[in-house]
């Protein structure tokens, strides 16, 4: 009789525990290392470089461009025309922030974001944390998908503000169908 020492089970296989086990998953992968890569001619070098470095300038002169935002009242009410007057919800922490206006409800989390105009939304509901400052708003889409976001409060009395501007805004701009 032949004794072995250790586990007689095979290695698993599969696609949990090595994903190129499904075919176009993965790309395959080239039996070349980089050492192993062909050489390229020097110019054909020096010109990608060139070209990685001015990507890298427009790619920042863009951001420069993206930070330096409306200088007036005058240009940003241009870009998004407001009614006069209309009541507009805003709250945020360091990582969600949640807005409500004419146009819709707006959500983001980190570099996530998503909008809804008001005849995509079915409903909206509010919850707040029983401990703690987590005030939690849920976005209800008529084909049943709800989106929820929790913004962390400065303080729990924020709650009952920011509940009764995010309902004047409800009750300026959502319209419930009767039916």
């Amino acid at each position: 009789m032949e004794q072995r020492i250790g586990s007689s089970s095979q290695p698993l296989e599969g696609a949990g525990f090595d994903p190129a086990f499904i075919p176009g998953l993965t790309s395959p992968a080239s039996g070349r290392t980089k050492d192993e890569e062909p050489e390229k001619e020097p110019e054909v070098a020096e010109a990608e470089a060139d070209d990685d470095a001015e990507e890298t300038e427009e790619a920042e002169e863009a951001e420069g461009a993206e930070v330096a935002a409306p200088e007036s009242e005058e240009d940003a009410a241009e870009e998004d025309p407001a009614p006069e007057g209309g009541p507009v919800f805003e709250a945020s922490d360091r990582r969600a922030k949640l807005v409500a206006d004419h146009r819709g409800v707006r959500l983001s989390l980190d570099d996530q974001e998503c909008e809804f105009r008001w005849d995509e939304i079915g409903a909206v509901e509010t919850e707040t944390a029983r401990f703690g400052k987590r005030y939690t708003v849920t976005v209800h889409t008529p084909d049943r998908r709800w989106y929820p976001i929790e913004i962390e409060a400065p303080a729990r009395s924020r709650f009952t503000e920011w509940d009764s501007q995010l309902d004047a805004v409800l009750d300026a701009y959502f319209e419930e169908d009767a039916g």
